[in-house]
């Protein structure tokens, strides 16, 4: 028996989406994720030994980074325990910097800080030059 001749012969196309599915799963599941953090140049505070000087903790520059009051999704900034804005802090990294770059900078923040506040003040410290900080959470 002869076939007949179909005009436009259909494709059923359902079994390759099928298989593009289930390749796009695989390759989700699969893929290795890099962390980020591990490529951050952040240092650890070195542990205290035991006798520290008054003149440390006057060199040392604090930052804490907290939530926000009033429901300011920026978040607070404080330096050295006052709530500053970040072209405040600009100013007083910029002195710190001139004194000099390795100056301590040891940032806390809070479980519950905006990224946007840490990058803020990342960001000036790099501007300023001054590499030697320190991140933590409390």
């Amino acid at each position: 028996m002869a076939r007949k001749p179909q005009d436009n012969p259909a494709l059923d196309m359902t079994p390759m989406i099928d298989v593009v599915f289930e390749l796009i799963i695989f390759f989700v599941v699969t893929i290795k994720q890099e962390d980020l953090f591990t490529k951050l140049n952040a240092n650890r505070p070195a542990p205290s030994t035991g006798s520290s000087s008054s003149n440390e903790s006057d060199t040392t520059v604090n930052i804490e980074i907290g939530r926000g009051l009033g429901g300011n999704e920026n978040g607070t900034i404080k330096y050295n325990n006052r709530v500053v804005k970040v072209r405040d802090l600009d100013q007083y990294l910029r002195d710190v910097a001139r004194t000099s770059k390795k100056t301590p900078i040891i940032i806390k923040c809070t479980v519950d800080s905006p990224h946007k506040a840490l990058v803020d003040v990342l960001d000036v410290c790099y501007s300023h030059g001054l590499f030697s900080v320190s991140i933590f959470t409390m």
